[in-house]
């Protein structure tokens, strides 16, 4: 068998962690193979080790037969080898073309970058590949999926034959995944073998030949994709049996908890982002809002928090007007905010996980006293029990950098955080985002918790199933507008998607 890539008993080890244990991947030439596995599993490290990134302390790896040591990033390229990280390396201001040169621009007579020919190359393999990608435009002004495809041709640029792509469906809407499976089979077509590290197991069905899990670091075993059904794969991954149902009793809302009365709000582009939006959340409630990325979620959230003024408008809880509180005024009042973005938003990355699930409370007894010093052992026993309730994963326990937990942990330490405040309302915006499906299982046992201690939950979700499982009433939203408000088990995904368009409900009978 002919194999482009062989890793085999690859051994990768950190303070405090055996992050690959004598791992064996091996990927054919032209086919699509996932690798699978829970959170911080180890998959984004194996894939690391390939690229370079880091040297293993045991194992080898042959490329095309042969035996290579990948010392650097550099080495990976000269080897056909290119990788698409989870948060992009793209310089914003740069054009693509001034983003895809980088490192390898090649001078015309020596003096100039001859940025002509570059646009040019990446014009063609933009159409090779139908990645329908302007050569002139700035990164800045463009989708995320379209910065996705940036690096995709930043790879093909420099003639990668293996192309590994880590969490490459966590930013995308669910029309950019189908277009991104039909690139990569396009990829394949043309003799690319593709390696993505994924734990969406629907992504794998529709993509992937074979996959490959992982679990604590350890070799799984290898399956064929059109052979095995999703629980199987799940069961693998998590080492038991998953339920993909979320449980929950029957709806029995309280009185309002939080009222939104005709709020405008402004967006980045200084145009109204939310429009004259009314919304009721009331306690014992999970109110999803359905809408494609960017149609106001973002703005509604951060007035609620506090993060973005609103132009008009009122926002209560509770009786109380909050409209111009201060953030840590709403906190107090009892809001609770599981943000979008965990790495700008959520956590202070250069800090400990024990800093970080104090930063809303550090000033309060028991963690400092009245002279303002803060107490490290009720820091740490509060850190302690939060990491150990959300099953956060890090090499050395409270006192890891943030940084250094994989992405999945970083979002249930952030979930653990807000659920501990114990707040009246709690906002989840994408909260199972890059979470494996043992996680999400999790996750939405401890929102619908919260709904049964009689909390109001806010839920905003990309993921439809999501939304389709976890509310008890569906809020959707076009262009910043209200179009409907539907019951959860009155509804379905294609009158959410019609809605989602813009369709109002009424419309939608029309067309039966």
């Amino acid at each position: 068998m002919e194999y482009v890539v062989e890793m085999l008993n690859i051994r990768k080890e950190f303070p405090g962690i055996v992050a690959n244990d004598n791992i064996t991947l091996q990927l054919k030439k032209g086919e699509i193979h996932a690798l699978l596995g829970e959170n911080g599993a180890g998959k984004s490290t194996l894939m690391s080790v390939l690229f370079g990134m880091y040297q293993p302390e045991g194992g080898v790896i042959k490329v095309r037969g042969k035996e290579v040591k990948i010392s650097n990033p550099n080495i990976a390229n000269d080897l056909g080898i290119g990788m698409v990280h989870q948060h992009f390396k793209l310089v914003e201001n740069f054009t693509v073309t001034e983003n895809i040169i980088l490192g390898s621009e090649s001078k015309r007579f020596g003096l100039f970058i001859d940025i002509k020919g570059a646009a040019k190359k990446i014009e063609d393999l933009s159409k090779k590949y139908g990645l329908n990608v302007d050569p002139y435009a700035k990164i800045e002004e463009i989708s995320v999926g379209m910065q996705q495809r940036v690096e995709i041709l930043k790879m093909l640029y420099r003639n990668a034959e293996v192309l590994i792509f880590d969490e490459p469906t966590a930013v995308l809407t669910p029309q950019e995944i189908e277009e991104l499976i039909d690139i990569w089979k396009t990829l394949v077509k043309e003799g690319k073998s593709i390696i993505i590290i994924t734990h969406k197991l629907k992504e794998i069905k529709a993509a992937a030949d074979r996959c490959s899990v992982i679990r604590r670091g350890r070799y799984i075993g290898t399956v064929n994709v059109k052979e095995t059904s999703e629980a199987e794969m799940a069961k693998m991954m998590v080492g038991r049996e998953v339920s993909f149902k979320v449980e929950k009793s029957p709806y029995e809302p309280g009185e309002v908890l939080a009222k939104i009365e005709h709020l405008n709000v402004k967006n980045n582009k200084k145009v109204l982002g939310v429009k004259d939006l009314s919304l009721e959340i009331r306690s014992g409630e999970i109110l999803g809002i359905a809408g494609v990325e960017g149609n106001g979620q973002t703005e509604l959230v951060e007035a609620i928090t506090g993060l973005r003024k609103i132009e008009s408008g009122k926002i209560d809880l509770k009786g109380n007007d909050i409209s111009n509180l201060s953030i840590r005024g709403r906190i107090e009042s009892g809001i609770a905010h599981i943000p979008e973005d965990r790495q700008k938003r959520g956590l202070v990355l250069d800090y400990t996980i024990e800093e970080n699930m104090v930063l809303q409370k550090y000033m309060k007894e028991p963690f400092s006293n009245k002279l303002g010093l803060l107490n490290k052992g009720e820091i740490r026993k509060y850190a302690n029990k939060i990491i150990e309730d959300f099953d956060v994963r890090s090499g050395e326990g409270a006192i890891s950098p943030a940084k250094t937990l994989s992405g999945g942990n970083q979002q249930k330490a952030i979930i653990g955080r807000e659920i501990e405040l114990q707040p009246e309302l709690l906002i989840a915006v994408q909260p199972t985002r890059g979470l494996d499906v043992g996680s999400i299982e999790y996750i939405h046992k401890r929102l619908v918790e919260q709904r049964d201690k009689g909390k109001g939950v806010l839920l905003i979700s990309l993921e439809l199933d999501e939304i389709l499982n976890l509310s008890d009433k569906i809020a959707v939203i076009n262009n910043g507008e209200l179009i409907g408000i539907v019951n959860a088990d009155e509804t379905d995904e294609k009158e959410i998607g019609l809605m989602m368009a813009g369709v109002k409900k009424e419309d939608n009978n029309n067309e039966e």
